[in-house]
């Protein structure tokens, strides 16, 4: 897995984060074959070049069919009309229904799980500033169109990359007032300083809005405030803001690499298999529960994975004096330990949950997908310690695509199951 560092010395939003994505080595046709399972309609996308200080980069556009005149402008001063329910002119998307949308939908597992973790840490620090429950929430039409394709998107060019490690900066705050859909607010944007808290900022660097909620939210799900870690850089990418500034090119820069450890190869001591294994740091959370009804784990379970947990599991426990009792246990990376240990305990009813480090071996994998007479169907690559591959049907593809044709899910994946054998 490759490592990326955001450099954002302009600032971060959606849209420039693209931009740089892309500039490193995304195909901007990814993007847009990666966006269609949302099944979004009324806009379009457009990607330019734009020079800034001699620098080239990618200029990422979002243009709302409804709307032609709405602005896809972030890092300009303009705040995005992120807000809580009101009968503003355009209708609204609750992040009930967003989450909904990313739930049903036939992105591939990493995809979504970024995206919610995303959509999450937004909708959250927008109810806590204005006093709503985090799924009354609400995304104006036109805003929340633009934020769906830039947070998906985002993710999108994530995986391509192979990026599993985010490191980013310290962020220029920028200054001064915005409007946006609840009236005149402060810049920095409430729900952008409230999404960064604990990353390292620069209060009053610029003059204008330099971090949008978009922007800090993809950071503040996804990356560890950190010093550039030591990589070896394969690709640097330039995203683009709309305005020019008179201090500093509008430019967002992400660099993306690999470990030095990783390039050397294989341990000395390895098995001659064991050049296809890679090795990660990983965190457990787990708690036992004894005093909790079983159907509330459920929802305790979607928290967790939609916060960015990699796995969760639940299994019996015989716990003291005879009491049943269930152990859940939760995988993630070390970074978001913390807010999963807050989840676990707001949402279950533990009074304590413990931590440790582990280190996993895990093969490299990638998205593919194969034809079959129900369609195309998603699959997940992995290669094996000798080198060769197996395949996987995506089961929310099957079950979708199964939907879809009025057909068993056990057929459609039983199918996908045939296509990968086929030389």
């Amino acid at each position: 897995m490759r490592v990326a560092y955001f450099d954002p010395f302009s600032g971060i939003a959606g849209d420039m984060t693209i931009g740089a994505l892309i500039d490193a080595g995304v195909p901007f046709a990814a993007v847009e074959r990666g966006l269609e399972p949302l099944g979004l309609k009324g806009y379009h996308l457009e990607l330019g070049e734009r020079v800034r200080s001699g620098i080239t980069a990618r200029k990422f556009s979002v243009h709302v069919d409804s709307d032609p005149s709405h602005p896809h402008d972030h890092g300009t001063g303009t705040a995005p009309e992120h807000g809580h329910g009101g009968s503003g002119a355009h209708p609204h998307r609750h992040y009930a229904e967003i989450r909904e949308l990313l739930s049903r939908s036939a992105l591939s597992p990493g995809v979504r799980s970024r995206a919610q973790r995303i959509f999450h840490a937004l909708a959250v620090s927008e109810g806590r500033i204005h006093g709503v429950p985090t799924d009354d929430v609400a995304f104006h039409e036109v805003g929340a169109i633009d934020a769906i394709v830039d947070i998906v998107g985002t993710a999108i060019c994530l995986e391509h990359l192979e990026v599993g490690e985010i490191y980013t900066g310290p962020l220029p705050l920028g200054s001064g007032f915005a409007r946006s859909s609840h009236g005149v607010i402060p810049v920095p944007a409430p729900a952008t300083l409230d999404l960064l808290r604990g990353f390292r900022t620069r209060p009053d660097d610029g003059a204008i809005e330099l971090v949008t909620p978009t922007g800090a939210a993809i950071l503040s799900a996804l990356a560890t405030p950190a010093a550039a870690p030591e990589i070896v850089p394969e690709a640097v990418g330039y995203g683009a803001g709309d305005r020019e500034l008179a201090d500093r090119p509008n430019l967002l820069r992400v660099v993306v690499g690999r470990r030095e450890r990783e390039e050397r190869g294989p341990h000395p001591a390895a098995s001659p298999g064991s050049a296809h294994l890679a090795r990660d740091e990983m965190a457990v959370l787990e708690a036992n529960i004894d005093d909790m009804s079983p159907e509330l784990f459920e929802p305790a379970v979607e928290a967790l994975f939609a916060a960015g947990a990699r796995d969760v599991a639940l299994a019996p426990l015989l716990m003291k004096k005879g009491r049943p009792g269930t152990l859940i246990q939760v995988i993630a990376e070390p970074a978001d330990r913390e807010r999963l240990a807050a989840i676990l305990l707001r949402e279950t009813s533990t009074i304590g949950v413990r931590t440790h480090p582990v280190s996993r071996f895990v093969l490299a994998r990638r998205q593919s997908s194969v034809e079959t007479e129900y369609g195309p169907i998603a699959v997940k690559l992995v290669t094996l310690p000798d080198g060769g591959e197996r395949a996987a049907p995506e089961y929310e593809d099957c079950r979708r695509v199964a939907r879809e044709r009025g057909v068993p899910v056990a057929d459609v994946h039983a199918a996908a199951q045939r296509a990968t054998r086929t030389p």
